[in-house]
């Protein structure tokens, strides 16, 4: 920018002007002046120094028209030679310096408004047309003019470049994850799929097979035979056992099982256990109590029932003499669900690794009866999944307390709609009863056929919906209980059996669906339904008590 205090053509300077030139003797009578003079020039020269030299862009403009003065630097960001080519270039800032009409407008409004702006980003023109980036710090300058500005300029594009780069990166990265995501998610789902029809494949000659020994341990049998078929038992028994609990452990570790709540009366669930597990005290020699109470809670049925057995399953498996206790406990606002019993006990050093997977209570060798290791694994994931306590006591040689806490429900005014009900037997067990079972597999019904015999009952069977209309038309009779596989040929369901039985009769019979699919849908289809279920292998102490629980809602 020419400055009045530049030399001119005829080389005058600030002291030539000040009539104090080379050629006036009149500076020697002011030496002060002097001194002045040249201290200014010291100041003038530093600043055009750093004007010409800064490596930011540096410009006075005015906003209704062009450049008043810009330095090299700001020549450069905008593609120019010299700061003369860019002031001759460039005689509008709003159409040829700045890249958005609208951003120059906005940015000249908030000048006029707060009378500066810092590190505004925003973009130039370059004499090639292209766009930079560039942060501009602006301040008014009222005294030069009403719309004159001072500027500092600095090139951002290296900067916006690598953050538009990282944003693309980013996203890219966000893209791999959901994409990696869904092939996980495809993959468990086919895994899940795989399980269900692998465990249901699996399950069903099992079923059928502990049906059958089932059915010939309550035959008389020489003690010969008699102790083959115990052996048999146990066989399957593990089997079983394990198989489940690979299944609940697969899906629980895969986070697959969500809890469903609903409210629970935990005095009809805990005497319901507590006839499941009368024959098993009976056949081990082993007393058993319930101690229960009226109490309602909110859970998820199916995991809460899951993780009681499993405490009790375990406590009669290392319990060879003494007995077995459930108990309801009230402590304020929590309910404690505790299993006690007199086995063998656990060391305190190993009370926490009693949850560990594949983790024996008793070694192998010590005698007792032998788990698979996984039952305590998957109630500490299940209490885990809940969000409740499971705490343990034990001494060695003296026995063992699980204690399952939880909250109770602050809904006490629906504990009217679930009063305990507590089935009572046929006065001559289940002799004369009639029952319907359904299910595609031959094996399976020959076996339930002979269990449910050696209860008393007078057994129907049939491998479809139109077998069992045919079967019934035949019999003229009406059954007591239906006992219905869940997967049945040609895509049908046990819904659709049960439904076309009950159309037929014309009588609500009293149904429950059997099935070896664990599956999440196919548990909320039931649950839709109000139908109980049983999950293959049936085990007999837990049949009875459905077809006890099924008997005691009709008519016998």
């Amino acid at each position: 920018m020419k400055k009045p205090s530049d030399p001119g053509e005829n080389g005058y300077g600030i002291g030539d002007l000040l009539g104090l030139g080379s050629q006036s003797v009149r500076k020697n009578y002011y030496p002060a002046l002097q001194d002045r003079i040249e201290e200014l020039e010291q100041e003038r020269n530093r600043y055009k120094w750093l004007f010409e030299n800064a490596l930011h862009g540096i410009f006075q403009a005015d906003l209704r028209g062009g450049f008043v003065a810009c330095n090299p630097a700001m020549a450069r960001i905008c593609g120019y030679d010299s700061p003369e080519q860019l002031r001759a270039r460039v005689i509008r800032l709003r159409e040829q310096l700045f890249c958005s009409s609208s951003e120059f407008d906005a940015i000249r409004q908030a000048l006029l408004d707060e009378g500066s702006l810092n590190a505004r980003e925003t973009r130039f023109q370059r004499s090639d047309q292209t766009p930079v980036h560039v942060a501009v710090t602006l301040l008014r300058r009222p005294d030069l003019g009403p719309e004159v500005v001072e500027a500092f300029v600095a090139d951002i594009t290296d900067r916006v470049q690598a953050r538009q780069k990282l944003e693309q990166l980013n996203a890219e990265l966000e893209r791999r994850v959901e994409e990696r995501t869904e092939e996980l998610q495809n993959a468990n789902r086919s895994k899940d799929k795989y399980l269900a029809a692998a465990s249901h494949d699996l399950l069903q000659p099992l079923n059928a097979a502990r049906l059958m020994i089932s059915a010939l341990q309550d035959s008389h049998l020489p003690d010969k035979e008699g102790r083959m078929v115990e052996q048999v038992h146990r066989a399957l028994e593990g089997a079983e056992d394990l198989l489940a609990d690979l299944l609940d452990i697969s899906k629980l570790d895969q986070q697959a099982m969500k809890p469903d709540l609903v409210y629970t009366d935990m005095d009809a669930l805990v005497r319901g256990l507590g006839a499941e597990f009368e024959a098993v005290a009976e056949n081990a020699g082993l007393d058993f109590r319930v101690r229960s109470l009226p109490a309602m809670v909110q859970t998820d049925q199916r995991m809460l029932t899951r993780i009681i057995r499993n405490l009790l399953s375990n406590a009669f498996r290392y319990t060879r003499t003494g007995g077995v206790l459930l108990a309801l406990r009230r402590r304020a606002d929590t309910l404690k669900v505790e299993v006690w019993d007199t086995g063998v006990g656990i060391e305190p050093a190993k009370l926490r690794d009693v949850f560990r997977e594949f983790h024996q209570i008793v070694p192998h060798g010590s005698g007792g009866r032998q788990g698979v290791g996984l039952g305590l694994a998957i109630v500490e994931r299940m209490v885990r999944v809940l969000d409740y306590r499971i705490d343990v006591a034990s001494r060695p040689d003296t026995g063992s307390r699980f204690t399952l806490t939880l909250p109770l429900a602050s809904a006490p005014s629906l504990q009217a709609w679930f009063r305990p009900v507590i089935p009572e037997p046929p006065g001559n067990g289940f002799d004369g009863v009639s029952v319907l079972v359904i299910d595609n597999e031959p094996a399976v019904l020959e076996s339930m056929q002979a269990l449910l015999e050696r209860w008393g009952c007078r057994v129907m069977t049939a491998t479809s919906r139109v077998q069992a209309l045919e079967r019934l038309a035949q019999d003229g009779g009406r059954p007591d209980a239906l006992l219905v596989d869940y997967h049945l040929d040609h895509d049908l369901t046990g819904f659709d059996a049960i439904y076309g039985v009950r159309k037929y009769l014309k009588a609500d019979i009293p149904a429950a669906v059997i099935t070896a699919d664990r599956s999440d849908e196919a548990r909320s289809l039931l649950r839709a339904q109000y139908l109980p279920a049983l999950n293959k292998p049936v085990k007999p102490n837990r049949l009875r008590a459905l077809l006890t629980s099924l008997l005691a809602t009709g008519t016998v």
